[in-house]
């Protein structure tokens, strides 16, 4: 443990102490409700969202005290981010108090993520450390240096009757952190679906799928998954359910918002799996002591620099129109006609007020030069018709990878200049849905910078 490690526990004892340590107490007991029943409590790509731990925390325990049903609490990967300065000068002590304060709510299961080991230097430590708080790591990654695998791919918890959990990755390796790239071992994962999940649901109890191995692979799975079988998704940052028979297909966003929540009952043979949504409030009620440490960490941690305001936002911006208005200031920035930006190069939509560049960071999270190309009207309308993916769409719109594209009804012409950031342009097949198109470097532009440029205006 570190010293700022050692220290932010230290200060999380003293301040639960101070308010009143017996609201996390008592640890992750099953609760003697009704036999069939449960309550699962689902998350994914998390990323060190600091400003919503705390009302996500008090948010997660009311629900689990909502009855006398057991929960479960699944994070579908990518808990941690390297591009959050307080998370890395830290090692995460944030996340880890979360994830602590969680055990004592209800069992956790975490499913590897391709930003789990951000704030190390070797998987192992993420999943040691995860293991000693009682989570149950899954994944079906290798450790390619032993070529045993990484941690167990499957696990059976008792909710009052079993639940059968298996956990996927991703095989795209340039998402992981570069520095242990060699050190990983991960099978395309429709094939390996294919050769290890069960042909069948289970006849003693519940089967659950986790999967951070993306949607273009999870829809590829998902016709070969056992009628009746929770599926969650991540890595996409998407947020909506899909309905295959009786299983349900879950994506629940990322930031911490949404959260979540299936309500299993075994006895309802039709439609044993229901879904809701719980809105996650950043300002909303928090719980106390980890706001406390929140607050306290961000103090100690932050530079001037850091906590400089960079723009004025009038009002708050959902992901979607954050991702169009960025797209809007690319455009101008470049001389363009339209932009583009990488749907998970967002984190977070811009909030209300004053935005310090900390702030700035967890929404506009990678940097990279701006790529412009010319098209004609014809290949715009084409990639317009698959940008803007935030919507309520059916899967079979879905394509995992997309981009927030504005403006959305540019003037008529016969051809438009686009641009993008490199991240997409490298990637066209997957952001724009074809491979021909021309991009070249924009001079002196790089994209964090014009859009906070764009931004202070």
């Amino acid at each position: 443990m570190t010293g700022s490690n050692a220290a932010s526990r230290r200060l999380l004892l003293r301040v639960l102490a101070g308010v009143g340590l017996a609201s996390l107490a008592g640890g992750p007991a099953l609760a003697a409700g009704q036999r069939g029943k449960a309550r699962i409590l689902m998350l994914s790509d998390l990323h060190s969202a600091y400003g919503r731990l705390a009302p996500l925390l008090e948010t997660m325990r009311r629900v689990v005290h909502r009855d006398r049903a057991p929960s479960l609490i699944l994070l579908d990967g990518d808990l941690f981010e390297h591009g959050n300065v307080v998370a890395q000068r830290t090692g995460g002590a944030l996340d880890w108090a979360f994830l602590e304060a969680l055990t004592q709510l209800a069992p956790v299961v975490i499913n590897l993520g391709n930003h789990d080991a951000d704030l190390v230097d070797d998987q192992a430590k993420t999943i040691d450390r995860a293991r000693a708080l009682g989570i149950t790591v899954l994944s079906n990654i290798v450790d390619a240096r032993t070529g045993r695998p990484a941690a167990t791919s499957r696990a059976t918890l008792d909710l009052g009757f079993p639940v059968h959990l298996v956990g996927i990755a991703t095989n795209s390796l340039d998402t992981y952190p570069k520095d242990i790239r060699p050190t990983l071992s991960v099978q395309d994962p429709t094939a390996w679906a294919a050769a290890n999940l069960p042909k069948a649901a289970p006849d003693d109890g519940f089967l659950i799928v986790m999967s951070h191995a993306g949607l273009p692979a999870d829809k590829l799975i998902l016709p070969a998954i056992p009628d009746g079988t929770l599926v969650l998704g991540g890595h996409d940052h998407l947020a909506f359910d899909h309905a295959q028979g009786r299983t349900r297909y879950v994506h629940t966003g990322a930031w911490g918002e949404p959260l979540s929540v299936a309500t299993i009952d075994l006895a309802d043979r039709a439609a044993p799996i229901r879904i809701e949504r719980v809105h996650v409030d950043p300002a909303g009620p928090a719980d106390p002591a980890l706001a406390a440490l929140v607050a306290a960490t961000l103090k100690a941690q932050l530079t001037p620099a850091e906590t400089a305001v960079v723009a004025h936002i009038p009002k708050a911006l959902s992901l979607g129109d954050t991702g169009r208005t960025v797209a809007t200031l690319m455009a101008g920035a470049a001389g363009a006609d339209v932009g583009f930006m990488g749907h998970t190069t967002l984190g977070t939509g811009l909030p209300a007020g004053d935005l310090t560049q900390y702030a700035y960071d967890a929404v506009v999270r990678f940097d990279g030069a701006m790529m412009k190309a010319q098209v004609s009207a014809a290949v715009l309308a084409d990639i317009l018709s698959r940008a803007n993916q935030d919507g309520d769409l059916p899967l079979a719109r879905r394509t995992g990878d997309f981009v927030y594209g504005a403006p959305t009804r540019p003037p008529a012409k016969d051809h438009y200049v686009i641009v993008t950031t490199d991240w997409c342009a490298r990637r066209q097949k997957g952001y724009f849905g074809r491979d021909d198109l021309v991009f070249t470097e924009v001079p002196g532009l790089r994209v964090k910078q014009a859009i906070k440029d764009g931004l202070h205006g």
